[in-house]
């Protein structure tokens, strides 16, 4: 008895399944034993490959990082602590980048480590100053390269004012003279001065040169950013260096500038060995940025750029940099690492909790506390 499929009998279904060879394995999606061959290899050269560039890769995460700066680095943390840095002479304290500053920083610890602002007046003179305009921190106005620094001292222009100001650096509103954060003004004689130290002027802060910075405290290191781009940048570079010779101070002065160009000059000058081989700076935001994403990476021992130490905010575009991974990677390098502006105490308390070198602060008695706490 023959059985009826879809109208057909079985016998006559079975012979022309056979004739479309639909027991061939190809008929079912398989691969034919040549192709199977085929694909073997291939998946065992990928294998092959992968597994060369894992261990090259791992070769490179642990091979031995080179130091970027060469001999003991004064940038990185000598004790448990990092290094106290006034920003601007902890200008929540009293005026940004002026001597008073400076020496009520220094009355906190006499091992601060100071952070100022430069440009280079029209008559060639280096002072201190966060601006390249007068216009928020003084009582006058006009760009600093268009004033003669003599001139700022026979006018007894005051540096004590924190001003408002436009986008452009322009005096906008009524001036106001500075204060601090309990909004008591302050002056000359409220400093804290050492021992034979009297004040400049009783009633204003008058202009701060970098030679005057360098002579008062021929001790402590100091972080100088150029703030000028450009060609008056560049010159201010080298009246800076001029002065570092002078006061033998290549081995306390570390330079920095968010304008790439004066990186650049840097590199080169450390290159060409146009500067002493204790020679510092600091990098601008590209170098960085390739430093971050490298030790991220592992790859870090790629890092080239003979700096010192970076500095750097707690976070930047969402990426926190405030990590114990990041002070290792750098610290494997030899590289140290300040952050600014910290002015929070549980900042503070987590940054002495992953190893940082330094600490920038507006308010040095505030991170003062914070480091008598922990037994300094």
């Amino acid at each position: 008895m023959f059985v009826r499929v879809f109208g057909k009998n079985v016998d006559t279904l079975g012979a022309e399944m056979l004739s479309y060879n639909i027991y061939d394995d190809t008929c079912f999606g398989r691969k034919t034993e040549q192709e199977t061959r085929f694909m073997k290899k291939v998946l065992k050269i990928t294998a092959l490959v992968l597994g060369c560039i894992l261990l090259v890769y791992a070769v490179i995460a642990l091979f031995p990082r080179g130091d970027n700066y060469k001999g003991e680095n004064p940038m990185r943390r000598e004790t448990e602590l990092p290094i106290l840095i006034a920003h601007g002479g902890g200008n929540g304290e009293f005026p940004d980048n002026t001597l008073e500053a400076f020496y009520n920083a220094y009355s906190v610890d006499q091992r601060v480590m100071m952070e100022t602002d430069v440009s280079i007046t029209k008559d060639g003179v280096v002072i201190l100053s966060h601006d390249t305009t007068l216009d928020r921190k003084t009582n006058v106005t006009g760009a600093i390269a268009d004033w003669n620094y003599s001139d700022l001292i026979e006018q007894k222009v005051d540096f004590g004012y924190t001003n408002p100001t436009d986008e452009n650096g322009k005096l906008c509103g009524d001036r106001k003279h500075f204060a601090d954060k309990e909004g008591v003004e302050k002056y000359p004689v409220d400093v804290e001065y050492p021992q034979g130290i009297e004040p400049r002027d009783e009633e204003v802060f008058l202009a701060t040169t970098l030679e005057e910075l360098l002579t008062a405290f021929p001790d402590n290191r100091i972080n100088v950013e150029i703030k000028q781009p450009g060609n008056l940048g560049l010159k201010a570079l080298s009246e800076i260096l001029r002065l570092l010779e002078k006061h033998d101070a290549f081995d306390r002065v570390v330079l920095a500038s968010f304008h790439e160009e004066l990186y650049d000059e840097y590199k080169r000058l450390k290159s060409d060995g146009e500067v002493p081989e204790e020679f510092m700076f600091s990098p601008a935001n590209d170098a960085a940025t390739n430093f971050f994403v490298m030790q991220l990476l592992k790859v870090d021992v790629f890092f080239g750029d003979e700096m010192c130490v970076f500095q750097l905010p707690l976070e930047e575009k969402g990426f926190n940099l405030a990590t114990k991974s990041f002070v290792n990677a750098a610290h494997r390098n030899n590289l140290a690492v300040h952050y600014w502006t910290i002015n929070d105490v549980e900042d503070m308390e987590h940054l002495i909790s992953i190893g940082a070198d330094g600490i920038m602060t507006d308010y040095p008695h505030l991170l003062m506390e914070v480091y008598e706490d922990h037994g300094i």
